[in-house]
């Protein structure tokens, strides 16, 4: 039947034999080994996204270094392996001295657990607590200083406040110009990877500019102060 349809040629040379040229060099057939991707396993269990929650700290935790114990309610499965039950767990933290906003700490695997899902890892991250006196700035803390016009032309003594509790008496000569910075250095937070180290107390200057003034001390003014 070959012979008839295909001129006595066998059709799936082509496909078995190597042709190397002369006939007489023909190999009887060359195997290929073709290989199929492995199907996913069904039901293949996976992890849920991470959860994600705020840790918020003051400025003064970050200073000292502070203990967080957090509580986390999630789903956890029973020893029939299927069904499942609530339960409570404190979480401790350890916040480290001079750690930043944003700082990441994780707990693999405390979500919610179930008989078809790998749980997801619970992440806290690192929030800083608005302060009364200060904002950070990195390792830096600002302090701003609020003067008067004369204190920013004749000079002035500046209080300044710590985060441990101290007052720091900072006198100033020269003129202090809206949004001027001096720095205290060390007075700070403690550097993240070398604690025994602080950054700079940061004074920023806002001058408070006098909402009128009295004729006679305007012209006063005007003869004093340069164009």
């Amino acid at each position: 039947m070959f012979a008839e349809f295909f001129d006595g040629r066998n059709p799936f040379d082509t496909f078995f034999v190597q042709r190397n040229g002369d006939d007489e060099d023909e190999e009887p057939f060359t195997t290929f080994h073709v290989g199929f991707p492995r199907a996913r396993q069904a039901g293949a269990r996976r992890q849920d996204p991470p959860v994600l929650y705020d840790l918020k700290v003051s400025l003064e935790e970050i200073y000292s270094g502070c203990t967080k114990k957090m509580k986390i309610s999630h789903k956890r499965l029973n020893p029939d392996g299927k069904t499942v039950r609530n339960e409570d767990k404190i979480l401790t933290i350890e916040v480290k001295r001079g750690w930043k906003e944003g700082t990441k700490i994780t707990f693999p695997k405390e979500g919610d657990q179930t008989p078809t899902n790998i749980p997801a890892d619970v992440v806290f991250v690192l929030k800083d607590k608005p302060h009364g006196v200060f904002r950070r700035e990195g390792s830096d803390i600002v302090y701003p200083a609020k003067i008067s016009l004369r204190e920013a032309l004749c000079g002035c003594t500046v209080h300044t406040p710590t985060l441990d509790g101290r007052t720091i008496p900072m006198v100033f000569q020269d003129i202090l110009k809206p949004g001027v910075k001096r720095r205290i250095p060390g007075e700070g937070l403690p550097l993240p990877r070398a604690p025994e180290q602080r950054g700079d107390l940061v004074i920023e200057f806002e001058v408070k500019f006098p909402d009128r003034i009295p004729p006679a001390s305007r012209s006063l003014l005007e003869q004093i102060l340069p164009l």
